[in-house]
């Protein structure tokens, strides 16, 4: 996933002390630097205007030329890069330019830009449509582009290219994705009852600081809560009781912002921000330390899993540095993002459906023993749907990158585009899954949406790299950990509402989501 929400306090505060790395005890095994540079895309043709072209597919809509431009070379991307973060901002930025060119396909730069990625030119998908063409691996490339149109140093990642940036077609790829299905597996049974022991902690300590302060940070108990959640559950170790403590999340807050520092807004001031984060990038030197204290507590954690990877062909090594990546990156940042959001927009709703989810989760819940189960969450249509909802209108992951294999058309609702081979495609996630020709009251948290009939409009919630509808595979990018994020999102909810009736919140904004803050919680009644 993507897999990734931090507090912007937190992430200031670990920028201003990146000169002073922690010092671990010495360990014996270090993560070696093997520097790879991520492809470049093709420099696509300026656009022209409409005319008619031979398309490369068939295809019932008329053919057009993508409208927008790049702009002068260095002034182009400086400029879209500061209308993005700065001067309009993330949605205004696509917003404007969809009433700019009347389309939903165009031209644009994409940050980082210079000094950072070196091609930002990309062809913008931001309708339900086209936005697809992004999953089919036999119509684009995925190499090195998780994080867009820059790759962060593999110095990162103890030198590794990790599964999220590889293709398909590399042959790492299916040996990789094989281990965390494995993961996945070998550690199921463990999922319930850990998440419960973990969020039973969170809650404990949201209700003392509201008793203490008057509110409480969701996002601080959540951190903890969700780190050590997946520590026990896919490893069995309580990182409570290692030399990690509970520096975890904070080690990896760290290391999370020298990856996607490029394509963060953290709130300092304009000039001072983009010349720190956005123009070069952060030495992975002075992370070093802090990532090695990762590194020995997941080698140390995770014997059985690189035994299997072993048997794979894929060394400790560098099996340890994707268990890493898919821990700390995907999942545990995909449920700080989840969880807050879920909490924002459950919250927004107020004191009615919180009543609906209440008896509907309770009645399940007691109709099955009185434990939550994964036949009983089944049973639970509104609670299925509140979740589906949650990652539709705010989906974890909101850039989705691909590189054209060959000329393609592709096709908006109101026109058809011919793609380059080569030329980058960039797709903002949220546009897509808000389309209104696709979902009535798109921009509306609708808590039944996906209820009954409605579950035929799943296969256009996409949070996953592919439709909800289907399974990640060897051959695709889908994520692997889709189910799970599924699981424990709906976790989430049935805990929350088998303790309390009602919540109330306020709401920040923090680099990569929600940041909530609980101000009530109202006690089970019945």
């Amino acid at each position: 996933m993507a897999s990734s929400s931090l507090a912007l306090s937190s992430i200031q505060t670990q920028l201003q002390s990146l000169k002073k790395p922690s010092s671990p005890k010495p360990s014996t095994r270090r993560f070696s630097a093997r520097p790879i540079r991520a492809s470049i895309s093709k420099k696509p043709s300026v656009p022209a205007p409409p005319v008619t072209v031979s398309p490369s597919e068939p295809t019932k809509l008329p053919i057009h030329k993508i409208p927008g431009d790049y702009g002068l070379p260095l002034i182009g991307p400086l400029k879209d890069r500061m209308d993005y973060f700065y001067n309009q901002g993330r949605d205004e930025f696509f917003k404007s330019r969809i009433q700019k060119y009347r389309s939903t396909v165009f031209r644009a730069n994409m940050p980082p830009g210079p000094f950072i990625a070196p091609n930002p030119q990309v062809v913008v998908l931001l309708d339900g449509k086209s936005f697809p063409v992004l999953f089919d691996v036999t119509k684009v490339e995925k190499k090195d582009l998780f994080t867009g149109t820059f790759m962060p140093s593999t110095e990162l990642t103890g030198g590794y290219r990790v599964l999220s940036y590889l293709d398909p077609s590399e042959p790492k790829h299916a040996k990789l994705k094989q281990l965390m299905f494995y993961l996945l597996k070998s550690r199921r049974d463990h999922v319930i009852p850990e998440f419960n022991a973990s969020y039973t902690e969170l809650f404990t300590s949201l209700e003392k600081n509201l008793a203490l302060r008057g509110k409480a940070s969701f996002g601080e108990a959540n951190d903890q809560a969700a780190f050590n959640f997946l520590a026990r559950c896919w490893f069995g170790t309580d990182p409570a009781e290692t030399t990690l403590g509970l520096d975890g999340p904070g080690l990896v807050s760290k290391w999370v912002l020298f990856n996607l520092g490029p394509v963060l807004k953290l709130g300092l001031p304009k000039y001072l921000e983009d010349l720190t984060i956005h123009t070069f990038r952060l030495p992975p030197s002075l992370i070093k330390k802090s990532y090695q204290r990762l590194y020995d507590f997941f080698y140390a954690s995770s014997g059985f899993l690189l035994d299997e990877a072993e048997n794979l062909g894929i060394s400790r090594e560098e099996a340890c540095h994707n268990l890493i990546f898919t821990t700390c990156f995907n999942s545990y940042g995909g449920m700080r993002i989840v969880f807050q959001n879920m909490m924002k927009w459950l919250g927004r709703a107020g004191t009615k459906l919180h009543a609906r989810l209440a008896e509907e989760i309770r009645s399940v819940v007691r109709s099955n023993g009185g434990s939550i189960t994964m036949r009983g969450m089944e049973q639970m249509p509104l609670m299925k749907s509140v979740v589906y909802e949650a990652l539709r209108i705010e989906p974890p992951v909101s850039l989705q990158y691909g590189k054209a294999k060959r000329n393609l058309i592709i096709e908006s609702h109101d026109a058809a585009f011919e793609v380059k081979e080569g030329e980058m495609l960039f797709g903002f996630q949220p546009f897509a899954t808000k389309d209104p020709k696709i979902f009535t009251q798109a921009e509306e948290f609708v808590a039944d949406r996906f209820v009954g009939e409605g579950e035929k409009l799943l296969k256009h919630v996409l949070w996953s790299n592919g439709p909800e509808t289907e399974k990640p595979t060897l051959e695709n990018k889908q994520c692997a950990g889709k189910d799970f994020v599924v699981l424990v999102s709906r976790l989430f909810v049935a805990e929350l509402f088998l303790r309390y009736d009602s919540f109330e919140i306020e709401v920040g904004s923090s680099p990569l989501g929600a940041a909530v803050t609980v101000t009530s919680l109202k006690r089970a009644s019945f």
